[in-house]
């Protein structure tokens, strides 16, 4: 049988993970939007591209849910989009009723499928997401730590000019502007960063990074960023669906993990082919541990928010 990931939310994020999917020749993908003709036709489009690319990988478009059943992952980007001068917390309450629903949806059709939650506020989100499907937490993740540490890698990389594939990057906590990048843990061909570049420099890429999903917001002026978002997505996708045990920064619910409870957060976690397999610690210098209680704080303040 051949595998299934459906993506809720057919936007600039969807539809470019959607084609991403496809191209890797991962999965099927079902597109999933309320939108009537828009799933449709951008999964006709990327259909009729597959002569070209060379995949056979099949899309479905839909304004309904009952092709997704049976989906091994299910990507839910459902949601309003950040404008400039919004933050991730303005959304919370507008994206909740929307991220509730969906849930509720493709939970009943795919009792067994990982779901990766993109939408924003991510780690309120991903958490309305655990507890509305009643899924274990090894089968509810949510995408950020990959996007985070995708940017400071890129900014690292542009400070040394050195290729991109030489750098690894790690970014911990909340999906937000209290998000802990980790210089002494970020490298370049296993060098920490702290050996190659001056502090100022060191403090500009991590407030960059911070600062990364705004940035693109303000540039683009209506929209926010989808590329870099739909990569780290089909990032974690392949993980799971190819059983690949990678270690990933995901957002997932901790259980007592870094001095953490019933919390969602951005750490290191091993993937495969149930999702989670094991949260990997870290040992953590105090001034590490500070920043990180202090972005804890900030995503428990927004989910006791929430009308769970």
């Amino acid at each position: 049988m051949r595998r299934k990931v459906s993506i809720i939310g057919a936007g600039n994020v969807g539809a470019s993970a959607a084609e991403r999917i496809a191209m890797r020749r991962l999965a099927d993908v079902v597109m999933v939007d309320i939108v009537e003709g828009l799933p449709q036709g951008k999964a006709l489009d990327l259909n009729e591209a597959a002569p070209v690319d060379g995949f056979d990988m099949r899309l479905t478009g839909t304004n309904g849910y009952d092709a997704t059943a049976q989906s091994d992952v299910v990507v839910i980007t459902s949601g309003l989009p950040r404008k400039p001068g919004m933050t991730r917390d303005d959304l919370l309450q507008k994206n909740f009723a929307i991220v509730k629903s969906v849930t509720e949806e493709v939970a009943r059709r795919s009792p067994d499928a990982v779901l990766i939650v993109v939408s924003n506020p991510l780690d309120a989100m991903a958490h309305t997401a655990l507890k509305v499907s009643g899924f274990p937490r090894q089968r509810v993740l949510g995408m950020a730590g990959v996007l985070d540490s995708a940017r400071m890698r890129f900014f690292i990389a542009e400070a040394l000019g050195v290729s991109i594939e030489n750098t690894h990057a790690f970014v911990l906590g909340g999906h937000g502007d209290t998000m802990v990048p980790l210089p002494r843990y970020s490298t370049v061909a296993g060098i920490p960063i702290t050996e190659l570049l001056p502090k100022e420099t060191i403090d500009a890429i991590v407030q960059r990074t911070r600062d990364g999903g705004i940035e693109v917001v303000n540039l683009l002026k209506s929209g926010s960023a989808y590329y870099a978002p739909a990569s780290s997505v089909v990032q974690m996708v392949e993980a799971i669906l190819l059983d690949q045990h990678r270690i990933l920064p995901c957002a997932a619910y901790l259980q007592g993990e870094y001095g953490y409870r019933d919390l969602f957060l951005g750490v290191p976690v091993q993937l495969g082919a149930g999702g989670l397999e094991k949260v990997i610690e870290i040992r953590l210098a105090p001034e590490e541990k500070t920043a990180l209680d202090r972005s804890a704080a900030a995503v428990r303040e927004l989910v006791q928010s929430l009308p769970l």
